[in-house]
């Protein structure tokens, strides 16, 4: 396994800027291992020392790799046509969460958008305590996402720009130590990687694709914060935005979402719970056997009802495959033709439940 994940390591690393091609190749091989034994090309001899000292510095570190063939890859980047192949995670990091919200904003916010964004986070953690919070770690909205998520006591994942061996800014250092033990730091970079103004937009692309719904909460008109809601639509993920005044620099890009129909106006956490509907997930009782009592359930039909029956949030599909280890195709007309005899409910963002009998 040493081998394989040194040889993942160098062929990620040496490829990095042709990561297209990269996921074409590897595509046709079980393993990393075994495409480069097809491809020599692939991988130079600095590819191979880079990737040495990145795995002395992971098994130091105790550092968590997650490559998109594994079944430890968080399925929903996994959804994302240009996810990274290989991603390092630092601390008690669930990367498959029942909920997950990315939380994205100005660098500059204004006092009263750095009022709702932790009054925002600190109620949505009171009434979903499984959920996540993702952000970058970056001044304004990331930092202070991040921090409330740390005072509810729920789970919070910095993305940043760079690797592992170091935190930028560094002002946020004891914010980044705090999340390690409920939470964590995952990035697609290795060690001694700047953080780059470029690697600042690449990272967009897992902070939107981790997250079921992505809340923007101060942007002006053109900013990051943007590129990632853009990103979170090509996604088809949910997005919400708070509006502000006409005149108001701090908001121009949220009035901007909401006035293109890119971003549904929330004023609460209240407000996205009712669009996800996690609301109502919430309240769902837990089911009994009266359900195979009153239906006639194939054997996959009741290994997929077992796993949502203990799952009280629901569970997405992605995962419903991964639990099973059944065909995407199989698991999914399996779930819709329970749907048709109203046996499960299917939710925004693949998420599938029980109903009630």
């Amino acid at each position: 396994m040493r081998e394989e994940q040194l040889n993942r390591i160098a062929i990620t690393w040496g490829n990095r800027t042709r990561q297209r091609q990269l996921r074409e190749l590897l595509d046709r091989y079980d393993t990393a291992t075994e495409a480069i034994a097809h491809h020599p090309d692939m991988v130079s001899r600095e590819a191979i020392q880079h990737a040495q000292k990145e795995l002395e510095f992971i098994e130091k570190h105790h550092i968590e790799l997650y490559y998109y063939k594994d079944t430890n890859y968080p399925y929903r980047l996994a959804q994302c046509v240009d996810a990274p192949l290989l991603l390092y995670g630092k601390g008690n990091i669930d990367v498959n969460p029942q909920h997950a919200v990315s939380v994205v904003g100005t660098r500059m916010p204004s006092e009263r958008g750095k009022d709702w964004c932790k009054r925002f986070v600190l109620d949505l953690a009171a009434q979903v305590p499984n959920v996540t919070i993702i952000s970058g770690l970056a001044y304004g909205i990331d930092v202070i996402a991040h921090k409330a998520a740390i005072e509810a006591g729920i789970p919070t994942i910095i993305i940043p720009a760079h690797g592992l061996d170091r935190v930028y800014p560094a002002v946020h250092r004891s914010v980044a130590v705090q999340s390690l033990s409920k939470g964590g730091i995952l990035t697609e970079y290795t060690t001694g990687t700047e953080p780059e103004r470029f690697n600042f937009v690449a990272r967009n692309r897992i902070v939107a694709g981790m997250a079921d719904a992505v809340v923007v909460v101060e942007s002006k008109a053109r900013g990051g914060s943007l590129i990632t809601a853009q990103m979170a639509q090509d996604y088809n993920r949910d997005i919400f935005t708070v509006p502000g005044r006409p005149d108001d620099v701090c908001s121009a890009g949220c009035n901007q979402l909401i006035k293109r129909q890119k971003a549904q106006l929330i004023e609460n956490a209240a407000d996205l719970l009712a669009a996800m509907r996690w609301e109502e997930q919430t309240k769902q009782p837990r089911q009994t056997t009266m359900m195979e009592m009153l239906y006639d359930l194939t054997p996959t039909q009741q290994q997929l009802i077992n796993l949502l029956r203990d799952a009280e949030n629901g569970m997405h599909i992605n995962q419903l495959v991964m639990e099973t280890q059944l065909a995407y195709g199989t698991v999914s007309a399996e779930l819709m033709m329970m749907e048709i005899q109203e046996i499960v409910k299917s939710m925004p963002g693949g998420m599938w439940r029980v109903k009630n009998v």
